[in-house]
């Protein structure tokens, strides 16, 4: 029986390990893809912690990571539209049995040589775009993305926020600038991502803990406040500070993941000037297929994106140097 190498989390409290396993086969309606580049994400590093589940789970073993891209390398029976070695990339999720599951969390995913997913869930890459880059395009960029553009709805000339310029927040000011929001204002404690956000396009970044954040955004966005804000950092001060930035029917959008409560301090306020708060989590299938277009046509530019490449062996090290966020990372990739 043919092996590979496999970034693998045992559940209750059994830890991750990168250890030997049978190669998949791939079922009917199903691809095998080699693995040439898989993302790390901070959903990886809250899933090792123990802070997310992978559920529901069969078995108490699952390969992690949903950022994957590679090239065809088997076709299961009855798939048609594809050829070995042709390079793609896989929606983060996919149906099995009738049942949305998530690549890396309740079916195996990507730190791996090797990896099955449904027909559907496989997106061609068109020439020109590297593995590295293309396999953080599910989550990292489609997420923000979706948020955007279906959560908050932005407009072009809508002033907007962000908080948190991270993995996903650093696409996020990339992305709004793209769809033509202004101005983008990047709010975040860590100097160096406030220097990172203006290199990618935003035209303010201030740190939250300043004593004057709120004459510095209100002289930004206009003393109405900003139509819409994203919370990419998950902490309750953030939402806090976000919310309070709304103009009139602003929409907040929260995105980055807590298991903290959030409260709507002023209610009257929020009321009054009719505000909104989404939840949002992932994207759509049609989201990566317009993503992956968009990067094709040298739209979406997301070489600046991959921070460091490590080899799947040292996937252990990639998940502490996220943590840490060593080097201020937007995204590590492992490499099979």
């Amino acid at each position: 029986m043919e092996t590979m190498q496999a970034g693998r989390l045992t559940t209750g409290g059994g830890g991750f390990a990168v250890e030997e396993v049978p190669v998949p086969e791939p079922g009917p309606g199903q691809v095998l893809i080699r693995v040439r580049a898989a993302g790390v994400c901070l959903s990886d590093v809250h899933l090792i912690q123990g802070v997310l589940a992978p559920q529901p789970l069969t078995g108490d073993k699952v390969t992690l990571g949903h950022e994957t891209a590679g090239e065809v390398k088997a076709l299961g029976d009855g798939v048609t539209g594809f050829a070995e070695g042709d390079p793609v990339v896989l929606q983060a999720g996919e149906l099995r049995d009738g049942t949305p599951c998530t690549r890396g969390v309740n079916i195996d995913g990507g730190w791996a040589e090797y990896a099955v997913a449904a027909a559907e869930a496989v997106v061609p890459l068109p020439p020109g775009i590297p593995f590295e880059q293309a396999c953080i395009i599910p989550d990292a960029v489609s997420t923000p993305w979706a948020a955007i553009t279906s959560g908050a709805n932005v407009r072009p000339a809508e002033a907007v926020a962000v908080w948190g310029v991270g993995g996903l927040g650093a696409h996020a000011v990339q992305l709004l600038r793209m769809v033509g929001a202004c101005p983008v204002i990047a709010v975040d404690p860590l100097a160096a991502a406030r220097e990172r956000a203006l290199r990618l396009g935003a035209d303010v970044a201030l740190d939250p803990a300043d004593p004057e954040f709120g004459d510095l955004l209100r002289a930004a966005a206009g003393a109405g406040g900003v139509a819409a804000a994203f919370d990419f950092a998950g902490v309750p001060a953030a939402r806090d500070q976000a919310l309070s930035a709304l103009a009139e029917y602003g929409r907040l959008v929260l995105v980055g993941l807590t298991d903290q409560p959030f409260t709507i301090r002023n209610n009257l306020w929020f009321c009054r000037f009719r505000q909104q708060v989404l939840g949002h989590y992932g994207s759509r299938p049609e989201d990566l297929v317009d993503l992956v277009r968009l990067a094709g046509m040298h739209r979406l530019d997301l070489s600046g994106s991959v921070s460091a490449i490590h080899p799947l062996a040292e996937a252990a090290q990639a998940v502490d140097a996220l943590e840490r966020k060593e080097g201020n990372p937007i995204r590590l990739i492992l490499r099979p």
